[in-house]
């Protein structure tokens, strides 16, 4: 026990250590304190006009379309270009618009194994791109909303944006991390599959290639996509206990700096102080439910003669420690990341409970830029709430609060519900889903919806006892991450659109303080009902009802 609470301290406190220094740099970045920086990237584009939020959301929506059209070429084209030495084959559409769909919408979504599916050009030139500039839109949107809501004129401009995040916070820390995994033993090279003969005399293949380019911008920027297809539990993604815990931090450091960003930028400090309590008052206990839960041996070991006083070791790498596969696989859901440490397909049921709170709730530092966005449509309920019930306008750092705001804030959050348990509904019904099983019952049916919830909160991770390399799975999940990537960027931005059109008030003594526990206890009410009214029907079908069925 003592082993876990000190990896959990190293992690976790190391993370917050380093996203303060971090985040105060991001936040000079996005207020223009690197003049040189911006000169260079304003020629690039050929000007940065200030942009209204309308102009904005446009602005994003097309250089996406533009980026899942590109890509989509090359995956689609892969067989007939360049850096194929494996001599990969053309891959059926289906996948091809799944893939394009997953990495365009920083999800990550993987139906397929990376080595034996893709090409190195599409793979560095297609997929690990996109890790950087879908990364990068979503802290670019943050900015955005964050200069709104701080009081300035316009929201900036989204190709200044951009590219700030992509060359200035993402590709420097990419290189940093990637050097360090290349030290550890993760594999960089262009050369294809090496050809060994083992021990025993028999031959074998040995995939390989830039994994350590790969996976240092798959965890950064909150991607979690595999260069081979066990993800993380691969040793020649993740060699050792050191480069694990490396990793890990890796995946929650920019969603933490985030939300200090923000506070800096508006001006607030203290409140992002609140939700940076908020958020890592979630984040400790689904990590302490995961261990906790996952202490407890798995019950299908119960017939075997195999000794259980060790917790739940089916499905964990045992060369990472017994406690890193419960603490990434919260890490990875908490934030979008869905790489994965262990199966969590393997978990115990309660333990795969929390990977999907992470999920469902989608605010606990979450994905980068994102995670801090969809935590401002919690502050905008929270903040509408407790004004109606003091009798009072709800403001929010000067702005009014009225029932336009609210409205948009419901419609961002439940939509978020209704691909989630609506895409769940469908194919639990239906043999698309049925079909998939390799489970029956509660499992079975968390498969089905871990696998949309996944696709809804933009994770990537899955119980991977399903078999979702199909037609309907792929177009079905394509279309919920598209849904789920960009309507809760847009309807913050008109949120803050909205806002910014009306006369800043000052705040007086009746104003509602967002700085303070009293705020801080509101926020976790809110989320806490919010999240148990919309999920709590579809738990208790899945991973509750498994629990109490395997209970003696």
């Amino acid at each position: 026990m003592l082993t876990a609470i000190l990896t959990i301290i190293l992690i976790v406190g190391g993370a917050a250590a380093l996203s303060w220094p971090l985040g105060k740099y991001m936040s000079a970045l996005f207020s223009g304190r690197f003049a040189r920086a911006d000169g260079l990237f304003t020629r690039v584009v050929g000007g940065s006009p200030a942009q209204d939020w309308k102009q904005y959301a446009i602005a994003l929506m097309a250089f996406n379309t533009l980026m899942f059209v590109f890509v989509f070429a090359l995956l689609a084209l892969q067989h007939a270009l360049p850096l194929n030495p494996d001599g990969q084959s053309a891959a059926p559409l289906d996948l091809v618009f799944n893939t394009a769909a997953s990495f365009t919408t920083n999800t990550n979504l993987q139906h397929y194994s990376g080595e034996s599916t893709w090409s190195y050009l599409a793979q560095l030139g297609g997929l690990m791109w996109l890790q950087f500039v879908s990364a990068a839109t979503g802290i670019a949107a943050l900015a955005a909303l964050a200069r709104g809501i701080g009081g300035q004129a316009s929201m900036g401009n989204f190709f200044l944006d951009v590219q700030r995040a992509a060359f200035c916070v993402l590709l420097p820390l990419a290189i940093v991390v990637a050097a360090v995994i290349a030290l550890a033993g993760v594999p960089m090279t262009l050369q294809g599959a090496a050809q060994v003969t083992t021990l025993e005399g028999v031959a074998q293949t040995i995939a390989r290639g830039p994994a350590a380019a790969f996976v240092a911008i798959k965890q950064l920027g909150t991607n979690g996509g595999g260069f081979f297809g066990p993800n993380s539990t691969h040793p020649l993604e993740n060699p050792d206990f050191w480069s694990n815990g490396f990793e890990m931090i890796a995946i929650i450091l920019i969603p933490m700096a985030c939300v200090w960003m923000f506070g800096h930028i508006v001006g607030r400090m203290k409140h992002a102080g609140v939700v940076f309590g908020v958020m890592l008052v979630f984040l400790l206990v689904k990590i302490g439910g995961a261990v906790g839960f996952e202490a407890a041996p798995t019950q299908a070991f119960a017939a075997l003669p195999v000794m259980e006083n060790v917790g739940n070791l089916e499905g964990k790498e045992l060369r990472l420690g017994a406690t890193t596969g419960p603490l990434w696989a919260v890490l990875t859901t908490s934030t979008s990341n869905g790489s994965v440490g262990a199966m969590h397909d393997s978990l115990n049921p309660l333990t795969g409970l929390m990977p999907m709170t992470g999920m469902w709730l989608n605010a606990t530092f979450g994905g980068v830029g994102v995670g801090m966005i969809n935590m401002f449509l919690y502050i905008v309920v929270a903040v509408f709430i407790a004004g109606m019930m003091v009798g009072r306008t709800p403001e929010y750092l000067g702005h009014k609060v009225e029932g336009r705001e609210m409205r948009l804030a419901v419609l961002a959050l439940f939509s978020h519900a209704l691909l989630i348990l609506g895409g769940t509904a469908l194919f639990a019904a239906t043999a698309w889903g049925q079909d998939a099983l390799n489970n029956v019952g509660a499992h079975g049916f968390s498969e089905i919806l871990y696998e949309f919830s996944s696709a809804g909160a933009n994770n990537g991770s899955g119980f991977e006892g399903l078999g979702d390399g199909t037609v309907p799975w792929n177009i079905a999940t394509g279309i919920v991450m598209l849904i789920g990537r960009y309507l809760p960027i847009i309807i913050p931005l008109a949120i803050v659109g909205s806002l910014m059109a009306k006369r800043r008030s000052a705040e007086s003594a009746g104003t509602l303080s967002v700085e303070g526990g009293t705020f801080g206890v509101m926020l976790v009410i809110t989320i806490v009902i919010f999240g148990a009214l919309t999920f709590m029907p579809a738990a208790a079908l899945g991973p509750v009802a498994e629990h109490l069925t395997l209970m003696p």
